[in-house]
């Protein structure tokens, strides 16, 4: 999205950098801090990247304030209200496979020191995956596959024959795993310092054909095989309400983002993005036509604190195009009451594309903090205008090793890859006390400053005026 002048691109020429006219995702770019404009929300952005045992927070120039290091990679992470970090941390080898799987929870305290651990994986039984909620009491909110027979299945009404299923009594085989069975989400409770299960809301409950049930038979046949078939609802985001005593889930697979209540075991009470799964619109019918489907892949649920709802809407397998947006959900209205996609700026949809994980997150002030997770953990602070005032691409990959310059779209993507970078303001009480000061910039030594090239070299507007 960002383009370079003939003066940066001289500069840079050594690390093959684009020319003025090209976006630098279609060559080899920079990375780090490219973007910092008058109108950010000031504070501190915690980057987790997925192939990093490093996490990282640090300040709106770049510089590391604080860091915590593990033994694995990370999936994702969040701050306890104390100012600890929990993160959902990548187990080797778990299985399934079917992407977002981690398996381990651990809490560091501000100084780096594990102080505890949960691990949610028992082989072939069930495994814990993609994000977490860190609710008010310290609990964790937690998403877990959880493996039922294929007679089970067939006990609840699933049909198999369906063109497109891929549920076989004798497993399917994807590479070089065999999965058996169906293996549905469940929503769980778990109490912080022990583990002990407090709640939970299973799929498995809640199966039928009613607009309050998820019904076994309903699938997105466009997505492949293993999707379709035993990881068939693959829930991969889920935030709390603590005004409402709500929870918001999104589903990739269903393409839908749920509300239930906490503490019950009601079924759905409110559920948006493809009302074909419920009998209530049509599917997508071929080309260009989406039917009544809204939502593709969607993905990071959040509450507001208006009591909308932010989702990352992957667009994945949208007959109209593969585009990524950002919504803003009101259940009351049951409408969308704000998007972005990058074509709200001078460039194309496909720039900021991401088919998989991503997230967005609504600022105090009313700005969006948006991350592409496929396109290198790129992150950028939108305002409600569709100005970009803040853009960085994580360059932190396998190994804790650091980059000055990377494909965005080539094989370094998934290195670089960041599922939801979150900001928290610089008052916020995990801090009070701690040291912020800076203890060193992100980028390695002898690194260009990106911020001062690009921002300091006729770099073109980023807003279009004819995009609201």
């Amino acid at each position: 999205m960002k383009r370079l002048t003939k003066a940066v691109a001289a500069g840079i020429a050594a690390l093959a950098l684009a020319g003025s006219a090209q976006a630098y995702e279609a060559f080899k770019g920079p990375l780090g801090l490219l973007h910092k404009a008058p109108g950010t929300f000031d504070g501190y952005t915690l980057v987790a990247p997925q192939q990093a045992n490093t996490t990282y927070l640090m300040d709106m120039d770049g510089n590391v304030v604080n860091e915590w290091k593990s033994d694995y990679g990370c999936f994702y992470a969040e701050l306890m209200p104390n100012g600890n970090l929990i993160r959902h941390s990548s187990l080797p080898g778990v299985r399934p496979s079917f992407g977002g799987q981690a398996g381990l929870f651990e809490e560091f305290d501000w100084n780096g020191k594990k102080v505890w651990e949960y691990k949610c994986y028992i082989p072939d039984e069930e495994v814990s995956h993609h994000t977490f909620e860190v609710m008010p009491n310290g609990n964790l909110l937690i998403l877990v596959w959880k493996k039922y027979s294929y007679e089970d299945a067939l006990a609840k009404g699933l049909k198999p024959d369906a063109p497109g299923r891929y549920l076989f009594r004798e497993g399917l085989k994807d590479g070089k795993q065999v999965i058996e069975g169906i293996w549905p989400d469940v929503v769980r409770e778990i109490e912080h310092g022990t583990g002990r299960v407090v709640w939970e809301w299973a799929v498995w409950d809640h199966i039928g054909t009613g607009p309050d049930q998820i019904d076994i038979n309903k699938f997105v046949p466009r997505i492949r095989h293993a999707w379709a078939g035993p990881d068939w609802t693959h829930f991969n985001g889920v935030a709390y309400n603590p005004a409402t005593n709500e929870i918001a889930i999104t589903s990739r697979n269903l393409a839908e983002v749920y509300v239930i209540d906490y503490g019950s075991d009601k079924g759905i009470k409110y559920r948006w993005g493809n009302p074909a799964n419920y009998g209530k619109g049509a599917a997508p019918a071929g080309y260009a036509d989406d039917g009544d489907q809204k939502l593709f892949g969607p993905h990071a649920p959040d509450w507001t604190a208006e009591g909308t709802i932010s989702i990352m809407d992957n667009g994945h397998t949208r007959p109209s195009g593969n585009y990524t947006r950002a919504v803003e959900l009101d259940p009351k209205k049951n409408a969308v009451v704000w998007q972005w996609k990058a074509s709200d700026v001078r460039t194309w949809d496909w720039n900021f594309y991401s088919q998989t994980q991503s997230g967005a997150q609504k600022l105090p002030n009313g700005n969006w903090l948006i991350t592409a997770t496929n396109t290198g953990g790129h992150t950028i602070e939108v305002m409600p205008d569709k100005r970009i005032v803040w853009e960085f691409i994580n360059p932190m990959g396998k190994g804790d090793k650091v980059y000055a310059a990377s494909n965005a779209y080539g094989d370094m993507a998934p290195q670089l890859a960041v599922h939801k970078a979150l900001r928290y303001a610089k008052d916020d009480p995990r801090f009070k006390g701690r040291d912020m000061s800076v203890k060193h910039p992100l980028m390695p030594e002898g690194t260009p400053n990106w911020l001062k090239l690009l921002d300091g070299n006729n770099v073109p507007p980023r807003f279009n005026p004819d995009k609201k």
